[in-house]
């Protein structure tokens, strides 16, 4: 299996954001992750298009951007454009939740569905063939530095089951109080992609935390 580890830029310094990412690129990152809130859809408000659009230039590993926002469609095209290489969105916050994974594959980005720590995996019954990732939320979304979820472990296990039984290059990614001494007993339950934010970026060298991080993705 291939891990992926994606530091989320919403624990970040955004008054050196550039610096920022291209220190964790530079410290082995594999994707940088972008939590994208509206107010809305959860009780806070990040970045936009404008700000993907300006750390684009300062990488050269994909972008990860996670819509936390209702409505998505009018959105995805936005951070195509600005530069996105996945884009995943939440179910509830879709009209047509069919729709819109093809809006985002239309605009040349792979598509991702989220899942909150209470969203049933029925939500997959009818998309999971047309998904490039699924992303599993260990807390609920709105905030960073959340304690892990201990009852996603399951979850993990149940989506990892559908991916292999599709026999599908489909990632399975992690997002929420993942951190060194937890990364392991993600992995095992069958996570491949992790999302850590306060981790990563509130150590004092990112280099070494993310080294520590692949050094227990051994399977």
């Amino acid at each position: 299996m291939t891990f992926r580890i994606a530091p989320s830029i919403l624990s970040a310094d955004f008054a050196r954001l550039g610096e920022e990412v291209r220190a964790v690129a530079s410290a082995g990152a594999d994707l940088i992750h972008f939590d994208v809130m509206d107010n809305h859809y959860v009780p806070n408000l990040t970045v936009g298009p404008m700000v993907c659009a300006a750390v684009k230039p300062h990488v050269q590993i994909p972008l990860d951007v996670h819509l936390m926002v209702r409505p998505v469609d009018r959105l995805v095209p936005d951070f195509a454009k600005a530069g996105a290489s996945i884009i995943s969105f939440h179910p509830e916050a879709s009209d047509h939740v069919d729709r819109t994974i093809a809006l985002i594959r239309e605009h040349g980005c792979k598509a991702g569905l989220v899942l909150n720590p209470a969203t049933p995996l029925s939500c997959l019954d009818h998309t999971l063939e047309k998904l490039d990732l699924v992303l599993l939320m260990s807390v609920n979304p709105g905030f960073g530095g959340q304690q892990f979820i201990r009852s996603v472990l399951p979850k993990i296990t149940e989506v990892r089951k559908r991916i292999d039984a599709l026999k599908r290059d489909i990632w399975l990614e992690v997002d929420g109080g993942v951190k060194v001494d937890n990364i392991a007993e993600i992995a095992a339950a069958g996570a491949d992609t992790f999302v850590a934010g306060s981790a990563i970026f509130g150590a004092k060298d990112y280099a070494a935390t993310i080294r520590d991080m692949r050094a227990r993705l051994v399977v």
